[in-house]
């Protein structure tokens, strides 16, 4: 991977507390839900005592909007300030919802909506972080739908649409950063369509190693990170797409982004929109997890009725 290193995001966090809900396990699976209806999910509500397997964070993103209580108390935020990457100082909550899908195990998506006219006041660009700095060591997993051309407008826009988690500080002495990024048209000169992965050691001047995967991949997959022994181990529905080692690996504590943004404007006209979506999110600390394990996992929780998890330590 050949483009330059995105810019600093300037992030202004708020300090929120992680609490979890009360849930419980079953040893029943799931498949993927129903339609559900068109209405908001509800307010979710917060529990003192969460329970379910030790050292694990498990989101299906049952929320009302962006400005849902819940989501900021289970560690979210959607992104308002300034910064790259892509077409800077345009990131808006606007672009975040949590609709019906029926495509969607559970029925429900976090749903991601960058948009442009070619021009930068007619841009908007959408990523939801965690907020904790939770995540290090141990498996991260989410099933996210790509979209290969926009909801509505022309093709052609270099739009980029990324799962990574990420050292809060672009300038850290120990910066970590793992990425998957997909390039449905390509961008920075190249074709695609491609996915990208890249594994960080510095981000200026940048210091990364990558791999890229030349292939279509128009809807929903099953994205993994592996992070344990010294290796990152990256897959795509189960099959391994490339690992790293030695200094490209974790060396601190990290949060974890969903992002769709506009590498360029390479052309005017009428307005387009871009589509990601986030069926779940899963992390495991300190353990290197199966794909098949993992969905057993999330199918449990499905099927216990269970929308959220964290069993992480504080910290």
């Amino acid at each position: 991977m050949s483009h330059p290193r995105r810019t600093s995001r300037r992030r202004a966090w708020a300090a929120l507390a992680l609490p979890a809900l009360l849930c419980a396990l079953a040893a029943c699976s799931g498949g993927p839900g129903g339609p559900g209806d068109d209405a908001a999910a509800p307010a979710t509500g917060v529990s003192p005592s969460p329970s379910g397997p030790p050292g694990t964070v498990f989101d299906g993103f049952r929320y009302s909007g962006p400005e849902d209580p819940a989501l900021a108390a289970h560690g979210w935020e959607v992104r308002t300030g300034g910064g790259g990457p892509g077409i800077k100082d345009t990131w808006s909550a606007a672009g975040a919802g949590f609709p019906s899908d029926p495509s969607a195990q559970g029925g429900r998506v976090l749903r991601l909506r960058s948009s442009t006219d070619g021009t930068r006041q007619g841009t908007g660009q959408v990523e939801v972080q965690s907020t904790g700095r939770n995540f290090f060591t141990g498996t991260f997993a989410a099933r996210v739908h790509f979209g290969d051309r926009p909801t509505s407008g022309r093709n052609g826009d270099h739009v980029v649409q990324t799962f990574f988690p990420i050292s809060p500080s672009d300038s850290s002495a120990d910066y970590s950063e793992l990425d998957f990024e997909y390039l449905p048209n390509g961008g920075w000169g190249s074709v695609g369509p491609r996915l990208d992965n890249v594994s960080w050691y510095k981000a200026d001047p940048p210091d990364r190693v990558s791999h890229t995967l030349k292939r279509r991949l128009e809807g929903w997959h099953i994205l993994m990170i592996t992070a344990m022994n010294g290796k990152v181990v990256y897959s795509l529905d189960g099959k391994e797409l490339f690992t790293s080692s030695g200094k490209y690996v974790p060396r601190e504590k990290m949060d974890v982004h969903f992002s769709s943004w506009f590498i360029d404007l390479p052309f005017t006209g009428a307005p387009r929109t871009w589509e990601t979506k986030v069926n779940w999110f899963y992390y495991k600390a300190g353990e290197a997890v199966s794909q098949a394990d993992v969905l057993k996992t999330v199918d449990g929780f499905y099927g216990a009725g269970t929308d959220y998890v964290n069993t992480l330590p504080k910290s």
